[in-house]
């Protein structure tokens, strides 16, 4: 993984309500491991975007990584594109559900139907534990390009980055 691109999803940022740190933290990241980012692009809440903007970075990246639009409301739509473009579908996700519950309950809180709801993950995606929240990371593989899509929480995406993505990274590039 020699080139990367990095895609946000998400409203407020396209309105400047939310500055994207995500960015900035994933590029230092990357850069660290020799890996040059090619493109950022932000995008918006709807699924068309997230679809447009994940066919413009796939061609000149062999990474793509993706945050945003992943937790229990309803605008967190970038499942729905992501199985739009990969051509999958939505399954719903035991271990995934009882993470989700056990996270809850630390705080003395029920799951809700958003967070059933995002139990139901793309069954391509190979999943990388969140050990800071409810939504795990997911990751695609199409035609030599990786897809990793995370959370847009910084706190959330760091823990992914960190425990999964890096590593894999790391492993991609020693595999060379």
């Amino acid at each position: 993984m020699n080139r990367a691109s990095i895609l946000t999803i998400g409203d407020e940022i396209l309105i400047g309500q939310t500055i994207d740190s995500n960015s900035a933290w994933i590029a230092r990241e990357l850069n660290k491991l020799g890996v040059n980012i090619g493109e950022i692009l932000s995008v918006a809440d709807e699924v068309q975007s997230i679809i447009s903007g994940l066919e413009r970075v796939r061609n000149d990246s062999d990474l793509v990584l993706i945050t945003g639009g992943l937790g229990p409301t309803r605008d967190d739509i970038t499942k729905h594109a992501l199985i739009s473009f990969f051509d999958d579908e939505l399954k719903f996700n035991n271990h995934v559900f009882e993470h989700i519950t056990a996270v809850l309950a630390k705080y003395g809180r029920q799951p809700s139907k958003g967070h059933e709801i995002q139990a139901y993950l793309p069954s391509k995606a190979e999943l990388i534990q969140n050990s800071k929240g409810t939504a795990p990371g997911m990751v695609f593989n199409l035609e030599g390009t990786t897809f990793v899509s995370m959370p847009g929480v910084p706190y959330e995406m760091k823990s992914i980055m960190m425990d999964g993505v890096l590593p894999m990274i790391e492993k991609s590039k020693r595999d060379k």
